[in-house]
């Protein structure tokens, strides 16, 4: 294994196995340590045979022995191993950092990424002895977030680390990351120096555009042009080559021909240069990402329009751009440059301004999580867009996501996404998992508000950057004219809102304002006679009534004036505007609208992310769970489907509700199962290539006697033949609503689970709801919600119920990656719970690479 990452201060490393290569570099760093270090790694100043120490440590051993070292160029700068302790799970671990660097967090990062190794090769638990007096180690252990457990024994402490990533782990890697992504992206977004590379003479050339656009926008730090040809271009002095530069700049731009791109690009890194913004386009990959790997460059690109800031503490337009990016409070990041200048330019005709603009292209490096770490702590930027063709890592984007969308609002809009390399789906749930489902998914848990449009992004900004969110779904519509005011109300249905039911003190209050001809219910027609004044009197009416929690006016001027001159901000409550024709904010920061199916959309998304700000994010320790038992029966399959006891034992291990049975293999212990359950049973035959028992004719149902069981096993003889594998027997259930609940895995973004309607109707209706693992409380009350059918189906009881076993399948779906498609159906609800009636599971072996590792994309 190999990887780039970065220390807290933002500086990258390589960490990779060491093996007998590298002795003379492990032996080099441990020569280095000072004789305090030496003690308190070794208990003594002096260790003895130390070159026969590190041979055997870099000796290689397979799972049972590993050493991660971090590299910085050809120096390494620390190393951590681990040794299994005889055939157990646990693990002797240690560290050693040179002493320089031992307050970068390169410690940490060592333990993070052993840790991954070791999991994924069945390690469960570290294990160390450490001197008391050795604080500092200490704390490397107990800050990684681990569960850890510490046993003074005199002058020694015996410290465990349990290695399962919990939320406290992930929230300490996150943090960690955090510090150290924003202090990378320094470089990128608000560097000191910039050096355009390939700065043309000639104003229709690409990097003439861009030293044009850094001259216009008043760059503030020192800007260096390279030009060979020039001596000087766009009043910047050229330079023939970043080595002739006076000094090596922070940020180098790249506009040269795409063949030149990584020679330049490895000039820049032995330079010194910290970050690439790589505007060419067809560059071959593999060299732009060696050269930024050798010496540790972020890198933005190549394939983009660049990138721009309108920060207090640096203005930067390092882009090609038409026009001037407005300074303003958006983050916008996107891998199309067509859709960064659309939106900007849009943004622009509503006076709403960016903070901070990068175009990723072809997203070699940094990519929208970088971004997300970036503005979570950036005071400039209030909202968050993002357009999103491809997910590198959807994972840890649903973690950042998440986390940012709680204080900052983060809209995507919805673009194509890459097949995942999707499995012929062979159960019902796994038909489901379709990329679209997926993404939306992901964002819908997560708090991103998703827009299929450019138009619609900017109305939600619009709404979102000038109104405060409503407190509930009510709404009240305002019109002057009221046809227009009926399609306004039919809209917001459409959305998913209610018209509010205005009181009768708020109707009466109306109609003394209004001409008899008017209608003072909801929707409000104030017939066309009305004047502006008048109107923004109904206007404050409406919005004082406790059941309106948005108001929505929909005018159009008539020659008696035109009422959304008397439009205002209301106090608590959102407003929006509509009049035929026209976007824009009006006086005192309300939005208009073009059409009333616009403002009702809007609102819409505003009062969604009420909704998901209000929810709580919990998520729970469940109780009943015997990891080591279902673990041992997928290790025991390895790849296939799970035997029909296999899975009865599998769900057990959760806490699920299991029918049971018994899987017969002759007629005789068929009968006798029957006889031993001494109620009727239903018989399900288990054959090869046969999943959907009941359409292949595998199922007999309420048999309740011996020849009856006999008919029915050689029956499925019959039609089987050599491919019957036995019967299962169960005792028949009673009946109840029937569910389909299940796990559908995407290489990519993890474990889906799926519920909606099971039994027969699950081949004749299509409703479903999906959402990815983990799931919070507020998650799994969606899904038990989020199909059409089941406010009818699911008596509040039963949903408490079903709750409960989609946290058990999650949770299953989560600890155990190796379990790749799973069906409960039906999943059988009554008036005392739910049971699992029947049950299918495929498991795998699991190659899913570690989403939340410390790493840079550029590996």
């Amino acid at each position: 294994m190999s990887a780039l990452a970065l220390l807290i201060d933002g500086t990258a490393v390589t960490v990779r196995e060491l093996g007998p290569a590298d002795v003379s570099a492990l032996l080099a760093l441990h020569r280095s340590l000072p004789v305090e270090d030496r003690y308190l790694r070794f208990f003594s100043t002096s260790p003895h045979q130390l070159e026969d120490f590190v041979e055997r440590m870099v000796s290689p051993n397979g799972p049972a022995h590993v050493v991660l070292g971090a590299f910085r160029e050809d120096r390494l700068l620390g190393a951590a191993s681990y040794v299994v302790v005889r055939e157990t799970d646990f693990a002797e671990v240690a560290l050693v950092v040179a002493h320089a660097e031992q307050t970068h967090g390169l410690g940490t990062l060592l333990l993070e990424h052993l840790a991954s190794v070791a999991r994924s090769r069945g390690v469960r638990r570290f294990t160390a002895e450490v001197l008391t007096i050795n604080g500092r180690m200490l704390r490397v252990f107990t800050d990684t977030g681990f569960v850890v457990g510490i046993v003074p024994d005199g002058e020694v402490m015996y410290v465990e680390l349990v290695l399962e990533p919990g939320d406290r782990y992930l929230e300490a890697v996150s943090a960690r990351e955090s510090v150290a992504d924003v202090a990378s992206l320094s470089h990128v977004l608000r560097p000191g120096t910039i050096a355009v590379v390939g700065a043309g003479r000639s104003e229709t050339s690409v990097g003439h555009a861009v030293l044009r656009n850094l001259v216009d926008g008043n760059f503030t730090g020192d800007l260096y042009a390279l030009n060979p040809h020039a001596k000087s271009v766009a009043g910047v002095a050229c330079y023939a080559s970043i080595e002739e530069l006076p000094e090596a700049p922070e940020l180098a731009v790249l506009c040269v021909p795409a063949k030149a791109v990584p020679a330049v690009a490895e000039e820049c890194g032995r330079r010194g240069v910290r970050a690439l913004v790589v505007i060419s386009s067809g560059v071959e990959p593999k060299a732009l990402r060696s050269a930024a790997r050798a010496h540790g460059m972020r890198l933005v690109g190549p394939n983009c329009l660049g990138v721009s800031t309108s920060s207090s503490a640096v203005r930067m337009n390092a882009t090609f751009s038409a026009h001037a990016t407005l300074a303003g409070d958006i983050g916008l990041v996107t891998q199309s440059g067509g859709i960064a200048i659309a939106v900007q330019e849009e943004l622009r005709r509503l006076g709403l301004g960016l903070s901070t603009l990068v175009s990723t292209g072809d997203k070699l490096d940094i990519s929208s999580n970088d971004l997300l770490m970036w503005w979570d702590q950036d005071a400039d930027t209030r909202f968050v867009v993002l357009h999103l063709e491809s997910f590198g890592n959807p994972r840890k984007f649903s973690r950042l996501a998440r986390q940012v969308a709680r204080h900052k609002p983060v809209l995507a809009i919805r673009a194509a996404t890459s097949e995942a390399g999707q499995r012929a789906a062979a159960s019902h749930t796994a038909s489901t998992a379709t990329p679209s489902v997926i993404r939306d998914a992901l964002f819908r848990q997560a708090g991103v508000i998703a827009v299929d449009s450019v138009p619609e992004l900017t109305d939600v900004l619009m709404a979102l950057s000038r109104q405060p969110l409503p407190k509930g779904r009510s709404v009240a519509v305002l019109s002057n004219a009221g046809g227009l005011g009926v399609l306004a109300a039919d809209a917001c249905v459409r959305e998913g809102l209610r018209l509010a039911d205005l009181s009768v003190d708020t109707v009466k209050a109306l109609s003394e304002l209004l001409p008899v001809t008017a209608s003072s219910c909801n929707p409000v027609d104030t017939t066309a006679v009305v004047d502006a004044q008048t109107f923004a009197r109904c206007l404050d009416v409406i919005a004082a009534d406790p059941a309106v929690d948005s108001v929505i006016t929909v005018s159009v001027p008539t020659a008696l004036g035109d009422p959304t001159d008397g439009l205002h901000r209301l106090d608590h409550k959102p407003i929006l505007a509509v009049r035929t024709g026209q976007t824009e904010l009006l006086k005192d920061d309300v939005p208009c609208y073009a059409e009333p199916a616009r403002a009702a959309a809007a609102l819409a998304r505003l009062a969604e992310r009420a909704e998901w700000l209000s929810r709580p994010s919990e998520f729970l320790g469940l109780d009943r769970i015997d990891l080591d038992t279902a673990r041992g029966v997928v290790a025991h399959r390895g790849d296939g489907w799970l035997t029909p006891d296999e899975v009865v034992v599998l769900l057990k291990a959760f806490g699920l509700p299991v029918l049971g049975g018994t899987l017969a293999t002759t007629e005789d212990h068929a009968i006798a199962a029957q006889l031993a359950y001494d109620v009727p049973v239903a018989l399900k035959a288990v054959a090869d290539d046969l999943l959907h028992k009941s359409k292949g004719g595998g199922v007999e149902l309420g048999i309740s006697d011996g020849p009856a069981v006999a008919e029915a096993f050689r029956a499925f003889q019959d039609r089987f033949g050599d491919k019957l594998r036995g019967v299962f027997v169960q005792p028949m259930a009673a009946g109840g609503r029937e569910l389909l609940v299940g796990i559908a895995t995407d290489e990519k973004f993890g474990p889906l689970v799926v519920t909606g309607l099971g039994g027969v109707d699950t081949d004749v209706i299509d409703d479903r709801a999906a959402a990815l693992a983990p799931l919070s409380t507020s998650d799994a009350d969606d899904l038990v919600h989020g199909f059409r059918a089941a406010g009818r189906v699911l008596a509040e009881q039963d949903a408490v119920a079903v709750r409960e076993v989609l946290l058990r399948v999650a949770e299953l779906a989560t600890a155990l990656p190796e379990v790749v498609e799973l069906d409960i159906n039906p999943l059988v609800v009554t008036e005392n719970g739910c049971l699992v009636v029947d049950a299918r599971v495929r498991v795998a072996p699991a190659h899913q690479a570690d989403p939340f590792l410390r790493q840079l994309r550029i590996s």
